[in-house]
């Protein structure tokens, strides 16, 4: 267990960080940014003052428990009837652009290192393929920025993890079976297994969605449940749809994908809490997520590191997330500027770097340094320029329509 002063320092960075959250709103400074370069200088990196690895237990927990969560609230915060009506800007970067880049990354990934496995090639290119809207804050909530494009962001950001989880677990399984490695809980029968976690997850998280969606309704109705328990009913049932496919034989992360966009769709009642849940107990775990990135991976990223991993996390960043999605709107009466945009605002962050940590343990395949360090790369890359670049990218939409 952590000492108490080890505790105290993180307790400390992050009450720093929040007293004077207000002023860094508006400023290039984002969290990812603070919280990473504080776990670094904490950690590892720095003055070691809070030491840590990749193999504690306690670090894994938390990023299981950071990645349920956002899969199920991401997807529960999806409207169904929002997105049948401005479906086409993200429809065709999750289904056009997104089998594009996990396909170009694919390639660029191989071709920098032929020897390695093309499994291992794919796997690094679905965990490097989800993007996370937080990183570019200042892109999904300026008001220059037009609401399509807004929209566009946030609903691929939304989709695209739970989307390119099935290919990360499947490919991992594959890796580890290529391997030789045993991996605890998977049968000799590989397509048996990956088969039920396709089916059983997705079906689990179905019926937990909408069961206790009509139940939290019920409840509602009734004056049964408290605003405060709505948050923490939510919470519960996000794992619930995590344990119930683990228990049946599914993949939990994928139910708890499915069951958010089903808890999120059939609730009748107001979904405020879910915001309101997130920007507060959700915060406090995307915060840790981000010192132990710090702390922890980006060292041993950049411990790793060699050009071939610069080359890739350049080029995940740029050509193989761009051109895909510049194709994907051709014809869609956008400029060359918002397909830019569109292309450019992709970052990585929370989804690659949980991916990251979930393969670090439950599929132990060789590679793992070198995918680790290009995926610290990539994010670490994505989190400076992402975030300085949002608010002058954002604003220049302001300055055309004055201009106009």
């Amino acid at each position: 267990m952590p000492e108490l002063y080890q505790i105290a320092i993180i307790l400390l960075g992050i009450v720093g960080f929040a007293s004077l959250s207000h002023r860094l709103e508006g400023s290039i400074l984002t969290l990812p940014m603070f919280f990473t370069a504080f776990g670094w200088l904490i950690g590892r990196g720095g003055a070691e003052l809070v030491p840590m690895s990749a193999e504690h237990e306690i670090i894994h927990t938390i990023a299981e428990i950071t990645l349920v969560l956002v899969l199920f609230s991401d997807a529960s915060r999806i409207c169904f009837g929002e997105l049948t009506k401005s479906y086409t800007i993200p429809a065709r970067m999750l289904l056009v652009g997104m089998p594009l880049t996990i396909l170009l990354g694919t390639l660029l990934a191989h071709w920098v290192s032929p020897d390695k496995p093309w499994a291992l090639a794919l796997l690094l290119a679905a965990i490097l393929t989800p993007t996370d809207a937080a990183l570019g804050q200042t892109v999904v909530t300026s008001a220059s920025v037009p609401p399509h494009l807004r929209q566009g962001i946030n609903v691929e950001s939304g989709l695209n993890d739970g989307l390119a989880l099935p290919i990360v677990i499947i490919t991992a399984l594959l890796m580890a079976r290529l391997s030789g490695v045993d991996v605890t809980g998977v049968p000799d029968n590989l397509f048996v297994f990956s088969l039920m976690q396709l089916t059983l997850g997705p079906l689990a998280g179905i019926v937990t969605g909408y069961v206790f969606a009509k139940t939290l309704d019920a409840a509602i109705d009734r004056k049964l449940i408290t605003h405060v328990f709505q948050g923490v009913y939510f919470l519960c049932v996000a794992f619930l749809a995590f344990t119930l496919a683990e228990l049946i034989g599914g993949n939990g992360f994928i139910s708890a994908f499915v069951g958010g966009f089903v808890f999120g769709n059939v609730m009748r009642n107001s979904r405020n809490f879910i915001s309101e849940f997130m920007e507060g107990e959700g915060q406090l775990l995307t915060i840790l997520t981000f010192i132990i990135f710090g702390a922890v991976m980006v060292p041993i990223g950049f411990e790793h590191a060699t050009w071939k991993t610069v080359v890739l996390a350049v080029g995940f960043l740029s050509v193989v997330r761009m051109l895909p999605i510049f194709l994907s709107l051709w014809g869609q009466g956008l400029s060359v500027y918002e397909k830019l945009f569109l292309g450019w605002f992709g970052p990585r962050g929370l989804a690659s770097i949980l991916f990251a940590l979930l393969i670090v343990k439950r599929f132990p395949v060789p590679g793992t340094e070198e995918l680790l360090a290009c995926v610290v790369l990539t994010v670490t890359l994505s989190i400076v320029l992402h975030g300085v670049t949002a608010k002058p990218m954002s604003e220049r939409f302001g300055h055309s329509q004055i201009e106009g």
